[in-house]
């Protein structure tokens, strides 16, 4: 990577904040609610992905159809009820992103949540100052692994994509990124596994460990290519 990145897109859920464990299981429980019986070996794959993929890869729904408006409605309740309150975000997420901020970068978050619970998250981790904007499934039609959050993240930027990496923690997130032509750096700590995300540029175990290897990192354009050997993740 060349020493011109000025810009971050920056994935919130299973990046930042330790959410996905939780998402998996409220659409559990929905679709257990809604008579669909699916477990969360099957769903917990697919976090990362908004209900637009998710409803028709579970259930056959269209997100949009009076049943998928009512199972979204539903299933975002639940989360907020359940467990948005008690998600905390991993270790070094939020100095991460001051380290960023310091270094002069230009900082959006692209997210496949709704707005208001990336709302909640910005708060929590207190990077409100930190960033140049965000971009939430309120924003687009689709969701990751299509390129439209990221695309409109970019926009948001308004930094060539040669010169902008992602960081995101699935698979979903570095093939939206490669998509509108930005790399991604990935951390493991959503649960995925390094095989996994052999499309990124560089896999650190989580926001702590890219920090502590900052000046080495992509960030810099002091390296191409990182592969972190730590077999531990953030959980």
């Amino acid at each position: 990577m060349s020493k011109g990145v000025r810009g971050v897109i920056l994935d919130m859920d299973g990046t930042l904040v330790d959410s996905n464990e939780a998402h998996a299981r409220t659409w559990v429980e929905t679709l257990k609610s809604f008579g669909y019986d699916v477990t969360l070996e099957v769903v917990r794959p697919l976090i990362g992905q908004g209900s637009d993929k998710l409803l028709p890869r579970l259930a056959g729904i269209n997100k949009d159809s009076a049943i998928g408006q009512k199972m979204v409605a539903h299933r975002s309740a639940l989360f907020e009820q359940q467990f948005l309150s008690s998600i905390q975000p991993f270790p070094g997420s939020r100095d991460l992103v001051k380290r960023m901020h310091d270094a002069g970068l230009k900082i959006v978050i692209a997210s496949s949540s709704r707005s208001n619970h990336l709302k909640h998250f910005i708060e929590t981790l207190g990077i409100g100052t930190l960033i140049d904007g965000s971009t939430s499934a309120s924003d687009v039609d689709v969701s990751k692994p299509d390129p439209d959050v990221v695309a409109a993240a970019l926009d948001k930027l308004g930094i060539a994509a040669a010169d902008v990496v992602m960081i995101g923690d699935t698979p979903y997130d570095i093939e939206a990124a490669a998509r509108v032509g930005v790399r991604t750096i990935a951390v493991r700590c959503g649960g995925w596994s390094q095989e996994s995300l052999t499309g990124a540029i560089a896999v650190y175990a989580d926001p702590e460990e890219l920090l502590s290897q900052f000046d080495a990192s992509p960030l810099t354009g002091n390296a191409l290519l990182i592969n972190s050997t730590q077999a531990n993740d953030c959980h």
